[in-house]
């Protein structure tokens, strides 16, 4: 099993933190987009790493459009040697309209076609080929030898491999059909995963004849550990309130409603609209805590998470909360990757 780590996104830091993941072992790391650019930090990863692959998990796909992430993704591919990997997500209607004032219509087919039409741009840069790309969403049927990088920029390792988030069932399968990966969302148990998740990517794969041998699934990343019984109990604090704000989303009350928990949802939605963000969290209650996340000693992580996933995730994703202690964590990690 693949374990991936995080760089950070201060871009300051993000040259040392690289190196110091790459050089504990980590097979990836991988930038979020929140409150910073989630490619920049990747530019400067690639800089002072040799190994590491980088990847963004996630970029906003509907932020954007498909020659844009092209370009940038070609670039960072170029640059690091074919070790970039571009995670793309949806987010949710209200982000994309209100925060990014882009449009939004039917997600799935539309991400389905964003990554179509990023494979047709790339290939048009590869070969030479006239680019014209005609859907329903997007239409790229210009390009000319000045906009056209070249291909020799990515000689040896070709475009990038592309990596979808979800969790409904429609994006997910998308993702198995378009995409070279999934990303699992934290909010993603292991009941979700086999039930809904695993059969959604299949047929995915089977629209276009193909099955999941050498398509590559992160795992869920809730993981609640630390060195002490302090550590320990504010990691569940945090993961407790991390699950609550998910919970309250409408779009993942399937992943509630799988386990009879439906109704929670509502509780949650309606207290995050009173800013009680802190009570929230107390209403995941132990049970709930211990479905969602891996819970325990440092120890105790890695044969958790394999009996969990190990048969069905070749990566996972999750940060070392106890960097302080290089030595356990040496072990656990080790552990992992032998899974």
């Amino acid at each position: 099993m693949k374990i991936d780590g995080n760089i950070g996104m201060d871009l300051r830091s993000v040259p040392q933190n690289a190196k110091e993941v790459e050089a504990a072992g980590y097979s990836g790391a991988w930038t979020a987009e929140t409150s910073h650019d989630p490619f920049l930090p990747l530019l400067l990863a690639a800089e002072h790493t040799e190994k590491l692959e980088l990847g963004t998990s996630i970029a906003v796909a509907f932020a954007r459009n498909p020659m844009t992430l092209a370009n940038t993704a070609w670039d960072l591919q170029a640059y690091s040697g074919g070790r970039f990997i571009l995670g793309l997500g949806s987010q949710i209607k209200p982000h994309i309209t209100k925060r990014f004032s882009m449009e939004w219509s039917h997600p799935a087919p539309r991400m389905r076609e964003m990554v179509l039409a990023m494979r047709a741009i790339w290939n048009t840069w590869l070969t030479g080929e006239k680019l014209d790309f005609r859907g329903e969403f997007y239409t790229h049927t210009l390009m000319t030898p000045f906009f056209t990088p070249d291909a020799k920029e990515l000689d040896g390792f070709g475009p990038p491999k592309v990596f979808l988030a979800g969790v409904g069932e429609l994006m997910t399968e998308v993702a198995g059909e378009v995409c070279d990966g999934f990303i699992c969302h934290g909010f993603t148990t292991e009941k979700y995963l086999r039930e809904v998740t695993i059969p959604a990517l299949a047929r995915g794969r089977a629209k276009v004849g193909k099955t999941l041998e050498g398509f590559e699934i992160i795992g869920p990343s809730f993981v609640v550990t630390g060195g002490s019984a302090a550590e320990l109990e504010a990691a569940a604090t945090g993961t407790r309130q991390q699950i609550a704000f998910y919970g309250s989303t409408p779009a993942y009350r399937n992943v509630l409603e799988i386990h009879g928990w439906g109704g929670l949802q509502e509780q949650l939605n309606t207290l995050s609209k009173q800013g009680e963000w802190a009570k929230m969290g107390t209403l995941i209650d132990d049970e709930i805590l211990n479905t969602f996340a891996v819970v325990g000693e440092p120890e105790s992580i890695a044969p958790e998470l394999s009996k969990r996933y190990g048969d069905v995730i070749q990566r996972i994703s999750f940060y070392a909360p106890y960097a302080s202690d290089p030595d356990r964590w040496a072990a656990v990690m080790a552990a992992l990757q032998a899974a």
